[in-house]
C-alpha cells in the first residue's frame, strides 16, 4: 500500500509538472546539447563567445523567464551582456525591481512602513561573473546549463526564482574567451593540446583584468562595475574562478585572514552564510574536495569583489583546473595544499571530504559550478527578506558612520601639481558611485584653510567604506598564525591609495562640521573639465610638463607631423612657474583643425599666446619605439601597450626572438623592456627557486633573443640608442656583458643587492615607498621633488664607479626617512635608505634608464608615468 501510494504521488507530480512546463513553454526550450552539438563540459569541446550569446539570446526568445541586455563593450569591440533568469513575473517587472534595488542601496531615510513594503515587493538579485580569466574556462562553458537548468528545474527548484533574480555576465572577458578557444582548437589532437596561449588573453592586461577594479581602466571591467556601482545594485555577487590542479577541488568562502578592516562585520557574516551553505549543499550532492578558509584572503580591493566595499555580499569561488578542456589524471601523491588555511591534504574542519585523486575533467568542473549556483539561488531565496533588509540597513549604517565616526570628510584641493590627474580621480570616484561636492566659500577646518572651489567628499554616504579605503594611506592589518608567531603574508599588493598613487594632495578631516556651517554644493565630474576651444588670436600653445596629459598632446601632435619644442628653462606665468621641459606648439592655418581635435582628447587647458613666448626651447621629434613583449603572458608589457595607446605613443612590438633579425639601429631610437624576467627574455624559459623549467607552450612561441640578440641591443646602445628598462627586466644589465667578437667584456656600473637585503629581513609585497628625485634632469622634467613609487622587494640597485666608456647617475633614491613607507606594508624598509631607485647609464653614444620599480604598475601609478615619457624623449 505504501509503495502504491508513493507511486500515485510521483505520477501526480509528474503530470502537474509536465502541465506547468507546457504552459510556461519550458517543454519547447532548446537544450544546450541540441544547440551546440555537444553537452557543455564534454571533453575537448568548447564554444566561442558568439555561440554562447547566441544560445542565451535563443533562450530569451523561447522563454519569458530569460532577458538579456547589452551593458558595455570589450576592449576589442565585442558587446557585453547581462542575462537575467527568474520567474516570468519578475522578468516582466525588472524595471520596478531595479528601482527598488536602487532605493534600498542608496536611500538611508526610507520610512519603516515603506521599507517593509519595498522589501515585500523586492527580489534578491544574485549576480555571477564568469571566466574573467579566460584560461579558467568552466564557468562560461557552464553558463548555458546554468540558465537552462534554473528555468526547467533540472537539479534545482524553479520555485526559488519567484524570490530571486539570477543575473549572469556570461563572459567577463569575451576577447580572451575567443582567443583561448581558438588556440585550443588549433592544437587539438597534437602534442600541444591544452598548451599556453602565446601572449595575454585580453587586448592588454590578461590575468591582471582581476586587479583593475579600483582604477577601472579597462572597458570590460567598467561594464561589470557599473552593474553594482550605478545600475542594478545586486545584493549578492559571486566571482567565479579556477585555481591550480593539484590542490582542493573547489574553494568557497569564508576567505582567510587578513580581511579588509573598513568593511562592516555584517558583510563578512553573510559570506559565511552563503559559503557554508555551498559547502554543505555540494558535499551533500557527493562532490568531494570542497575547501573553505583557505589560501585566498579578503584584504585588497582590485578584483570584482571590490563590490564588498559597496555593501554587496561578495563571494569568490575557485575550481581546480584541467588543461582547458582536456582531462587530466592526478595521482594521490601529487595532491597537496599550499598557502594559508591548510597544512596538509587531509580531512580537516575546512576540508572535510578530500578528493582522492584520479581523472579530473571539464565536465567535473561544470558539475561543481552548477551545484554552487543552485546553492546560491536557494540560499538567496530562503533569506530574501533578511537580505533586502540588510542592504538598506548597511546603507543607513554607513551614512550614520559618516556622521558619527572619523574621518568625516576628504578634501581634494583644487590646485594640484597635475590638474589632469585631479580631473581623472574625480571622474573615477563618480563612476564608483561616490557623490562629489565643491566648496562654495572658504572655510577653516581643523586649523587649515579650505578654499572656495576645493573638492569635498563627505563620508556620510552609502559607499563610505570604499571612500575610506581608496582615499586613505594603507596600513596593513598584521595577523599571525599563532600568538607571537609567523605573520600571515598578504595574498597580493598592500597599497592602492588613489591620491598618493596619482601624486595628489588630499586632506583627511576628523572633525565633524554641520552642513549649516559648511557651504558646499553637489557637482558632476563632467562639469569639471578645463577643456575649451581656441580663441581666434591663438597662435602658440604652452603645455606644462607637470601634467601627464601634456605629454599625450605632444606625442599625438608629433604623430600628426606638427612641430613640438620643449622649453629648456622655467617660464614665469602670472603667479606660477611653467617648468622646464614643457611643450610649445605653434598654430598654423594648416594644423589648426588638427590641434583643435587633439585638444578634445585632454582635460587640461594650455596657456594660449598670440605671440611666441620669450622662452628658450629645443626641438624634439617623435621617437621610434620598440617594445619588447614576451609570449609568457607578459602582463606588464600589456599594461605598457595600454599606456602608450592611451597617450598616443606609436610603438612596434618586438618578441625577443625578433631581435636577432631586426636592424635595431635603422628602425628604432628607443627600446623598452617592461617588467619581465631575464631568463624569459634571453633564453625563453622560466626559473623557480633557481631551477629551470620549461612551461607548456609550443616552443616556437617562446624562443628568447639569445646572446646574439642581446649583443645587438648593446651595440644599439653604444651607437646612440636609448634603452628603458624597469623591475625584473633590469637584470639584463647586471653582471658580465659580452658584446661580441672583437669587443672587450665589461660590466655596467650597477648591480642588484636585493638578495642581500632580503636575507637581512627586507620584505615589500607591493607598497608605495618614498623616493627623492634629482632635480633639473631630463628624466624628471615636470616631476615633484619627492614622489611615491610602487615597489615589490626587488631589484634593489647599487652603483659603482664606472670605467671604460661609461657613466652613471642616480636619478632617484630612497631617502633616509623614518616615513620611507608611504602606504602599505614592508618589513625592515630602512635597509633601502640611500639606495638608488632610478639610475641613468651611459655607454658610448647611447644611454639607458633603469627603474627598480614598475613606473606604470597595473596602470595604477600615474604619479610616475612622466618618468617613462621623459625617458622616451631623451
Amino acid at each position: 500500500m505504501t509503495s502504491r501510494f508513493f507511486s500515485l504521488v510521483f505520477a501526480f507530480i509528474f503530470i502537474v509538472g509536465s502541465s506547468l512546463a507546457e504552459e510556461s513553454g519550458i517543454a519547447d526550450l532548446t537544450h544546450p546539447e541540441t544547440y551546440f552539438g555537444f553537452m557543455p563540459g564534454e571533453d575537448r569541446k568548447m564554444f566561442l563567445y558568439e555561440d554562447l550569446i547566441g544560445y542565451l539570446d535563443l533562450l530569451q526568445q523561447e522563454s519569458d523567464m530569460v532577458h538579456m541586455i547589452e551593458n558595455g563593450v570589450s576592449p576589442m569591440g565585442r558587446p557585453m551582456y547581462i542575462t537575467f533568469v527568474s520567474s516570468a513575473e519578475n522578468i516582466a517587472n525588472l524595471d520596478r525591481l531595479q528601482e527598488i534595488n536602487r532605493r534600498l542601496a542608496l536611500d538611508g531615510d526610507i520610512p519603516t512602513d515603506e521599507l517593509d513594503a519595498l522589501v515585500e515587493e523586492g527580489r534578491a538579485f544574485v549576480l555571477v561573473t564568469l571566466s574573467m580569466h579566460s584560461t579558467e574556462v568552466a564557468p562560461s562553458q557552464a553558463a548555458p546549463l546554468m540558465a537552462y537548468n534554473l528555468i526547467t528545474g533540472t537539479d534545482s527548484n524553479p520555485a526559488h526564482l519567484d524570490k530571486v533574480v539570477f543575473m549572469m555576465v556570461p563572459s567577463h572577458n569575451p576577447d580572451g574567451m575567443n582567443m583561448i578557444v581558438e588556440h585550443y582548437n588549433r592544437y587539438l589532437g597534437t602534442p600541444y593540446e591544452g598548451s599556453g596561449l602565446p601572449g595575454v588573453y585580453h587586448k592588454y592586461v590578461g590575468h591582471n583584468i582581476n586587479r583593475d577594479f579600483v582604477t577601472l581602466t579597462q572597458s570590460d571591467n567598467q561594464a561589470v562595475a557599473d552593474i553594482y556601482n550605478l545600475d542594478w545594485f545586486p545584493h549578492v555577487l559571486v566571482e567565479k574562478h579556477q585555481m591550480g590542479s593539484t590542490g582542493p577541488r573547489y574553494f568557497v568562502p569564508p576567505n582567510h585572514d587578513p580581511i579588509a578592516q573598513n568593511i562592516d562585520e555584517r558583510v563578512w557574516s553573510w559570506t559565511w552564510v552563503f559559503g557554508s551553505n555551498m559547502a554543505r549543499d555540494m558535499t551533500a550532492r557527493g562532490l568531494k574536495g570542497v575547501s573553505q578558509h583557505y589560501l585566498f584572503d579578503d584584504y585588497w580591493p582590485g578584483s570584482t569583489q571590490t563590490s564588498a566595499w559597496k555593501n554587496v555580499i561578495s563571494l569568490l569561488t575557485e575550481a581546480a583546473s584541467v588543461q582547458l578542456a582536456t582531462p587530466i589524471y592526478i595521482e594521490a601523491n601529487e595532491l597537496q595544499v599550499w598557502g594559508k588555511g591548510l597544512s596538509e591534504y587531509k580531512k580537516s574542519i575546512n576540508f572535510p571530504a578530500p578528493w582522492p585523486g584520479g581523472w579530473w575533467t571539464l565536465g567535473d568542473l561544470v558539475t561543481y559550478e552548477l551545484e554552487s549556483v543552485y546553492s546560491l539561488v536557494r540560499t538567496a531565496s530562503l533569506h530574501r527578506e533578511e537580505i533586502l533588509h540588510f542592504r538598506n540597513e548597511m546603507c543607513r549604517r554607513e551614512i550614520n558612520k559618516g556622521l558619527t565616526e572619523p574621518p568625516y570628510y576628504y578634501i581634494l584641493p583644487a590646485k594640484q601639481h597635475d590638474m589632469g590627474e585631479l580631473q581623472a580621480l574625480l571622474r573615477l570616484l563618480e563612476r564608483h558611485g561616490i557623490d562629489l561636492y565643491r566648496m562654495d566659500t572658504d572655510h577653516v577646518m581643523e586649523g587649515r584653510l579650505i578654499r572656495e572651489g576645493d573638492y569635498i567628499i563627505p563620508m556620510a554616504q552609502p559607499f563610505r567604506a570604499f571612500i575610506k579605503e581608496v582615499m586613505e594611506e594603507q596600513d596593513f592589518p598584521v595577523r599571525r598564525y599563532t600568538p607571537g608567531g609567523e605573520i600571515i603574508r598578504p595574498y597580493d599588493i598592500t597599497s592602492w591609495s588613489l591620491p598618493l598613487h596619482r601624486g595628489l594632495r588630499s586632506l583627511e578631516i576628523n572633525t565633524y562640521y554641520s552642513h549649516e556651517n559648511l557651504n558646499y554644493s553637489p557637482i558632476r565630474a563632467e562639469e569639471l573639465t578645463h577643456r575649451r576651444g581656441l580663441p581666434g588670436d591663438a597662435n602658440w600653445l604652452l603645455f606644462s610638463a607637470r601634467y601627464n596629459q601634456s605629454f599625450g598632446f605632444a606625442f599625438r601632435a608629433m604623430a600628426e607631423d606638427i612641430q613640438v619644442v620643449r622649453t629648456v628653462e622655467d617660464y614665469p606665468w602670472h603667479e606660477e612657474i611653467v617648468p622646464k621641459g614643457s611643450f610649445l606648439v605653434g598654430i598654423t592655418r594648416g594644423n589648426r583643425s588638427t590641434i583643435e581635435a587633439l585638444l578634445e582628447k585632454i582635460d587640461i587647458a594650455p596657456i594660449v599666446f598670440a605671440q611666441e613666448p620669450d622662452v628658450a626651447t629645443e626641438r624634439i621629434r617623435l621617437p621610434r619605439i620598440a617594445l619588447c613583449e614576451t609570449n609568457f603572458h607578459d602582463m606588464d608589457a600589456g599594461w605598457t601597450r595600454f599606456l602608450f595607446d592611451s597617450y598616443g605613443i606609436p610603438f612596434t612590438v618586438l618578441n625577443p626572438s625578433d631581435f636577432k633579425d631586426v636592424s635595431l639601429d635603422d628602425r628604432f631610437d628607443v627600446i623598452v623592456f617592461p617588467d619581465a624576467p631575464k631568463d624569459q627574455i634571453l633564453h625563453g624559459h622560466m626559473t623557480r627557486a633557481g631551477e629551470v623549467f620549461v612551461p607548456f607552450y609550443n616552443p616556437g612561441y617562446i624562443e628568447g633573443m639569445g646572446n646574439e640578440g642581446w649583443q645587438k641591443v648593446l651595440r644599439f646602445m653604444a651607437n646612440g640608442g636609448t634603452v628603458v628598462s624597469w623591475a625584473n627586466s633590469t637584470a639584463l644589465f647586471f653582471g658580465l656583458m659580452s658584446p661580441g667578437e672583437g669587443e672587450e667584456n665589461f660590466r655596467f656600473p650597477i648591480r642588484d643587492i636585493s638578495g642581500t637585503l632580503t636575507g637581512n629581513g627586507f620584505y615589500c609585497p607591493g607598497s608605495l615607498l618614498k623616493v627623492n628625485l634629482l632635480p633639473d634632469h631630463p628624466v624628471t622634467y615636470g616631476m615633484q621633488g619627492q614622489i611615491g613609487v610602487f615597489h615589490r622587494s626587488s631589484p634593489i640597485f647599487a652603483t659603482s664607479i664606472p670605467n671604460f666608456d661609461m657613466d652613471r647617475r642616480v636619478i632617484g633614491l630612497f631617502p633616509e626617512d623614518e616615513d620611507l613607507l608611504l602606504s602599505g606594508y614592508a618589513e625592515k624598509v630602512y635597509l633601502l635608505e640611500r639606495q638608488p631607485a632610478i639610475v641613468w647609464l651611459q655607454r658610448g653614444e647611447g644611454q639607458a634608464v633603469l627603474f627598480s620599480f614598475a613606473p606604470n604598475f597595473r596602470g595604477s601609478t600615474p604619479v610616475s608615468k612622466k618618468l617613462i615619457f621623459n625617458s622616451l624623449l631623451l
